[in-house]
């Protein structure tokens, strides 16, 4: 008897251990993930879900690989043909050496080669030969970013700004929309949204004022607010778009630091604010092997904060080219990525600026919102270095280095800021007023807005955003 009973336990022991097991390979997905397995992963996460309907980890992790489905949606037949006016006789094999190289990007999902919705564009970018082969073919592309470098910056020079005061005041007036699909939600669900809006208070952002909303009743986040929001609600109506809308002027200004490495002062390891912008913060500001060891080889023997910071800075420009991305929420480490694809977007080249820079020990952090250049707008990631005796220095690592014999306008953004900048965050993955209540459709940055209603978070792909703005003429003083 004692002997079954023995048995008894040691069975339960063994399923209870079984049990576990599965769990603990259920829930590290990504190495589902990882083999392309997406159909598996999603049939063990439904059947954990199905015995813990609310559990929020399991559901963010199946919202996941529904976004990557829709990250990589073409096929390798998609991609030859996008590709063929370029390169008539393109063959697989060409395609997997340019996969090889990650020049373009695939991923295997369930046993067949997808695409990123992006991976065409990019590989023109990240390619040399084939992007001489479309320019030869298209002309060269427009680009509006090295259009304001070219013309604007060099004119702010020949007036001989005092560094540090800041100049060329801008007061800018945005008008700024989103629309639902109709009905991407039942008729009569109440949609709630959040809209992005400036924070202030900075010598580079003195001012802002509200103009108007689309709904009478809003609520304006308090400036202190790292990622700051206008939060509406509004109705949905059946066959109708839902619209949200808001209006509004800011003041901003450009500055130009110059920084010698002489005149700034040891840190004070023990402040708070040393601490805190010198920490890791996972997943996307990681102190692993990799970035620690590759800062440490880009700075060398250098110990100086600022000839750090351009060793850093002139590595970016040189290795790290921009490429469009993917939606940050569907990955685990955007500086792991961009280490291993050698590319990345201006908010991927900031996380990985921030990983080196704060695994050095140089205070830094997150900023970011939009440039209203008179050439371009568009989304924006940048980043501010703390430099004792100094204070907060702004760094862009995605404006990069410009073509210039002008020192001071070739370094521009390694230590200053242009004057149409509208910033939102100064800071990533806060809590928006009011808290969300669902997972975000951008975790981690907030720049385009936000939506959902009861029935659970509204993803990108079910709403548009566009923002318009125009310069007004400057206040008296």
């Amino acid at each position: 008897m004692k002997f079954l009973t023995g048995v008894f336990f040691i069975g339960l022991a063994l399923f209870v251990f079984a049990c576990q097991n599965k769990n603990s390979e259920v829930f590290n997905y990504q190495n589902y993930l990882s083999k392309g397995k997406f159909k598996e992963a999603e049939s063990r996460l439904n059947e954990q879900l199905a015995d813990d309907p609310q559990n929020d980890k399991l559901l963010v992790q199946l919202e996941t690989i529904r976004r990557l489905r829709k990250e990589f949606p073409y096929t390798q037949a998609d991609v030859k043909e996008q590709l063929r006016e370029y390169f008539p006789d393109i063959t697989d094999e060409d395609l997997k050496q340019w996969e090889n190289a990650r020049q373009l990007e695939m991923r295997v999902i369930d046993g067949e080669k997808r695409y990123f919705s992006r991976s065409v564009s990019n590989f023109f970018r990240l390619n040399e030969a084939a992007g001489k082969i479309r320019e030869e073919k298209n002309g060269k592309a427009y680009d509006g970013v090295e259009d304001f470098q070219q013309t604007v910056i060099p004119q702010w020079f020949k007036k001989n700004m005092e560094p540090r005061t800041p100049f060329a005041p801008q007061r800018i007036k945005v008008n700024y929309t989103i629309t639902l699909d109709a009905n991407a939600v039942p008729d009569g669900e109440l949609v709630k949204c959040w809209l992005p809006y400036p924070r202030t208070g900075s010598e580079r952002l003195p001012k802002v004022e509200f103009l108007e909303a689309s709904q009478g009743d809003y609520t304006i986040a308090p400036n202190e607010t790292m990622q700051r929001t206008v939060y509406m609600e509004k109705k949905a109506v059946q066959d109708e778009e839902t619209v949200f809308q808001i209006s509004y002027l800011f003041e901003s200004a450009a500055q130009w630091f110059d920084i010698k490495p002489e005149e700034v002062q040891a840190y004070d390891k023990n402040s708070e604010l040393y601490k805190k912008f010198t920490a890791e913060r996972l997943p996307h500001i990681v102190f692993n092997d990799h970035v620690k060891s590759l800062a440490k080889s880009v700075v060398g023997s250098e110990k100086n904060p600022v000839k750090r910071v351009e060793l850093l800075y002139y590595w970016m420009n040189d290795n790290i080219p921009w490429a469009g991305a993917l939606e940050y929420s569907v990955m685990s480490c955007i500086p792991c990525y961009v280490l291993e694809n050698k590319h990345g977007d201006c908010g991927m080249q900031t996380f990985l600026f921030l990983s080196m820079a704060r695994s050095l020990g140089i205070p830094c952090k997150w900023q970011s919102g939009w440039y209203l250049l008179p050439q371009t707008k568009n989304l924006h990631d940048w980043a501010e270095v703390y430099y004792e005796g100094v204070g907060w220095v702004p760094v862009d690592p995605s404006f990069k280095l410009i073509d210039s014999d002008d020192m001071r306008i070739k370094e521009f953004y390694l230590n200053g800021l242009d004057c149409y900048r509208l910033v939102v965050n100064d800071d990533y993955a806060c809590e928006l007023v009011p808290p969300k209540k669902f997972y975000r459709s951008e975790p981690f940055d907030f720049q385009r807005g936000e939506l959902e209603w009861e029935g659970g978070n509204l993803y990108f792909d079910t709403w548009d955003y566009h923002l318009d703005f125009e310069y007004l003429p400057a206040t008296e003083n």
